[in-house]
């Protein structure tokens, strides 16, 4: 099956697709600021630039599109019909390079939190997560 759009169409709906300040990001900031934390968000000295970074609790947060970074059995992970190959190079390229960050984190002594998209779709889900994420950053603390 071909594409439903143009390729200048699509060519402009996926530039319009951006990695900082995502909807989830900002969700995500908003409930933890609301809760008292305090962080800073994209962090360029550490490896795999964490979406948000609690000094304080020597924690980083990673909050993952379900697509770009291949959540297994999830309904959002959706191979492309489209120049596949291309797609499951990327897609297997981008959790390589999650894992060299995960594992440089642990390394330097960061706990790691990883919030999938999936996680904050609907308002039932996103707060039983929110609690848990609440539950994780405090952990050992």
């Amino acid at each position: 099956m071909s594409d439903v759009h143009t390729k200048e169409i699509r060519s402009y709906n996926m530039s319009r697709i951006r990695s900082k300040n995502t909807k989830p990001e900002v969700l995500i900031r908003k409930y933890l600021h609301g809760k008292g934390f305090r962080f800073r968000i994209n962090v360029k000295n550490l490896p795999g630039k964490p979406d948000i970074v609690l000094s304080k609790y020597k924690t980083v947060i990673f909050i993952n599109g379900c697509f770009w970074h291949g959540h297994e059995n999830c309904k959002y992970f959706v191979i492309p019909k489209t120049r596949t190959e291309w797609w499951l190079e990327k897609i297997n390229r981008n959790k390589e390079n999650d894992q060299k960050a995960l594992t440089a984190l642990t390394l330097k002594g960061w706990r790691i939190i990883n919030v999938w998209e999936c996680e904050l779709k609907n308002a039932q889900v996103f707060s039983e997560r929110a609690e848990k994420l609440l539950e994780e950053i405090r952990t050992d603390f």
